[in-house]
């Protein structure tokens, strides 16, 4: 699909198709010749009340054969001019291009003089790009094992401005990481395994770039003896993944993500009802790796570390058991009481290893970690534990802009009490009392006086039914937070 901005008027554009916004309280005030060439039709749909321009409500009409070179005109609400935020743009492009990826138009052009003439308190970039933000994501479909079926496309999107009204480049990149995040954790286990997320990985490879992977006897002589603990049971190799991108001077920033392919919950085994969905158990590890490929495409002038703790967690015989203890990189002793809080075992030894190996001026680990974040949130936004308030701020900052919306939630010192165990520095699970917050606090134990930040996103990484701009499936969410973050924390 081709995407270009021009700077010409709608009747001098020929297309199956123009996408109209209109606000509710300013109806067509920049559309008369328009309205004119569709012999006033415009203006009898809005007085009829056949169509009332609230957020996201949409309207295809025909024109008639030869009046213009448009064949068609879908309009867009964009609800009240003074109530427009950067993200209702991208809910209304969402909704105008979820209903014309369901049609078989190939050529469409975007009127643009509603969303140009406003102006957004905060905004990092020019309004035009949130609307066509929401318009390019919602156009991702995961089609790759659909055999004989017609996929609808469009061939040509023309944005009718001017440059500088959109920041293109930039909003192309973070679509296509997203989607890239996304085909990742929609691809199912037996083929997205720890060697194919390391494979990608590597094919990223570039002079700013470097990929190392680490193998099972390569872990074990580091002393990543948690993460490989919930590798026991699978035959998959384990593949711990590290990229450095260097494009700047001084300490790094750090991002590692959960990265694993399936979780069965190994000997403390899950319910069968939706087992299937854990493949998106390694969403922080897609979104990581996304983040990493995005960041090389702009060229960031920083230096950052993304690492992928890849495994399977699976029981069999050499399974690891409900009371089995572990030593961690850091040197703390883990008591493995429940097979199925295994994504912080990986996290631990990955955050040990990076702060041996990078001392990094923040990390911030990306997990789907706890079903308690899902019960907490639905599916409407990620949690966030630090140990920082000037991290934390500016990660809110960047969930501001790119509503993938986080809340924080306290790491209170008592909740070390309920991490106690019995024969080892911790155990892994304090059980469903504060289940959330506690797996948060587990992690800090192992974080030294780093400044460090934890996203759980097993509330946001899947979504259950189609949202104005994320479909139904894996949502690729924390890749435009995170680039957001790195891009404004150079």
């Amino acid at each position: 699909m081709q995407v270009a901005v021009k700077n010409v008027s709608e009747q001098q554009i020929k297309s199956d198709v123009l996408v109209l916004p209109i606000y509710q309280d300013q109806l067509l005030e920049n559309y008369k010749t328009l309205d004119k060439a569709s012999e006033g039709l415009l203006t009898k749909l809005i007085n009829s009340g056949d169509f009332t321009p609230k957020l996201g409500a949409t309207l295809l009409i025909h024109l008639k054969p030869n009046k213009s070179k448009i064949q068609r005109i879908l309009l867009i609400g964009l609800g009240k001019k003074e109530e427009i935020t950067n993200e209702k743009l991208r809910h209304a492009g969402g909704k105008a291009f979820s209903l014309l990826k369901t049609l078989n138009y190939k050529n469409v052009s975007i009127s643009t003089k509603e969303i140009t003439s406003v102006s957004l308190s905060k905004a990092k970039l020019p309004p035009l790009s949130y609307f066509i933000e929401g318009a390019l994501l919602s156009l991702y479909s995961f089609n790759k094992y659909k055999n004989n079926e017609e996929i609808k496309e469009i061939d040509n999107i023309v944005i009718l401005a001017k440059s500088k009204d959109i920041d293109l480049p930039y909003i192309e990149t973070i679509v296509k990481a997203t989607n890239f995040a996304r085909d990742i954790t929609n691809t199912p286990a037996n083929e997205m395994t720890p060697s194919k997320l390391a494979e990608i990985a590597q094919c990223l490879s570039s002079k700013k770039l470097t990929v190392k992977v680490l193998e099972a006897e390569d872990a074990q002589k580091e002393g990543l003896n948690a993460y490989l603990s919930v590798a026991k049971g699978s035959a998959e190799p384990s593949k711990f993944i590290i990229l450095n991108y260097n494009g700047g001077k001084g300490a790094p920033y750090a991002i590692i993500g959960k990265s694993i392919t399936f979780d069965s919950g190994g000997i403390s085994l899950k319910p069968a009802e939706g087992m299937e969905k854990m493949k998106y158990d390694m969403a922080g590890g897609a979104a990581t790796i996304a983040v990493m490929k995005a960041i090389s495409e702009l060229q960031l002038p920083s230096n950052i570390i993304g690492i992928l703790p890849a495994t399977e967690n699976l029981p069999s015989g050499s399974a690891t058991k409900p009371g089995d203890v572990v030593t961690s990189i850091t040197g703390k002793t883990i008591e493995i009481v429940n097979t199925d809080a295994e994504g912080r075992l990986a996290l631990v030894d990955a955050i040990g290893y990076v702060n041996k190996y990078f001392k990094p001026k923040a990390i911030i680990d990306i997990a789907t970690l706890t079903g308690a974040c899902k019960i907490t949130f639905g599916n409407e936004a990620a949690a966030l534990m630090s140990n920082n308030k000037e991290l934390v701020e500016k990660i809110k900052e960047a969930s501001e802009e790119t509503s993938e919306r986080v809340w924080e939630m306290p790491l209170y010192d008592e909740y070390k009490e309920y991490l106690k165990s019995d024969i080892a520095t911790l155990k892994n699970s304090a059980g469903k009392d504060a289940a959330l917050l506690t797996a948060g606090y587990f992690l800090k134990e192992f974080v030294s006086d780093t400044p460090w930040a934890h996203l759980d996103i097993a509330a946001v990484a899947w979504n259950d039914k189609d949202k104005p701009y994320i479909c139904k499936g894996a949502t690729g969410f924390g890749v435009r937070l995170l680039i957001n973050f790195l891009k404004e924390n150079l």
